[in-house]
């Protein structure tokens, strides 16, 4: 990520954004931080190395939240001044709803700042490895294809943490969360994508699997192997 392009980084608690940096927030921003506040305070507590970032300007493509990192450290970035998707993606979210989401989406994006600070990012977990083999003439394409299976199951893994996180710190919200989630990934359009989280998202229907006894990183990892004992 091209240090120029970003406008300000906000400290690691979105609650504690100081008042002189907050004036430079838009209402939309603000309103993103502080729903995501709860997340980024656990990640405080446990001493993840993530700092707020937010673009002056979206790059083409972007999503309004993503994660990403730099130096060893993660970089929740925000990229919604001129990015339509920032409105799209909760369009059809009553607003007194969205808070929630926006909190699940968070929480998703601080399993990627885990994985990496493990040092397990597009990592299998210990015991498993890859079976089958895929040939082609052209050795791009068999990268490309390594890549979209490493992404679908990083992104398989955040998404049951989200989940996870739902069911330790708001339980009875957890079907509505479960709900919006299985809608965004049933409208992924190429199957097996990498963000075709489909069959990790169906395992957690219920949300009883998790137990909230444990991290959400560590509530999420039995479901996630499951996933890919299934061939994810």
């Amino acid at each position: 990520m091209s240090k120029p392009l970003l406008f300000a980084a906000v400290c690691a608690v979105a609650s504690a954004v100081l008042p002189s940096q907050a004036a430079q927030l838009t209402a939309q921003e603000s309103r993103w931080l502080r729903a995501a506040a709860p997340v980024l305070a656990y990640s405080k507590s446990i001493d993840l190395p993530v700092d707020v970032i937010v673009q002056p300007k979206a790059p083409a493509g972007a999503v309004p939240l993503a994660m990403g990192f730099d130096k060893g450290r993660c970089e929740l970035v925000l990229s919604m001044r001129g990015n339509p998707e920032a409105e799209q993606v909760l369009a059809n979210v009553p607003a007194d709803e969205q808070a929630l989401l926006i909190e699940a989406m968070a929480a998703h994006e601080l399993a990627h700042c885990w994985r990496y600070a493990q040092g397990e990012w597009h990592l299998l977990p210990a015991g498993f490895v890859e079976t089958g083999h895929e040939t082609s003439h052209d050795p791009a394409l068999l990268a490309a294809a390594k890549a979209m299976r490493d992404t679908r199951r990083e992104e398989g893994f955040a998404d049951l943490v989200a989940l996870a996180w739902i069911q330790r710190t708001q339980p009875g919200e957890y079907a509505r969360v479960h709900d919006w989630l299985s809608g965004v990934r049933a409208a992924v359009a190429v199957p097996n994508s990498g963000h075709d989280t489909r069959a990790w998202v169906r395992l957690a229907g219920n949300g009883r699997q998790f137990d909230s006894r444990l991290s959400p990183f560590e509530a999420a990892d039995a479901l996630w192997r499951e996933g890919l004992l299934h061939g994810d």
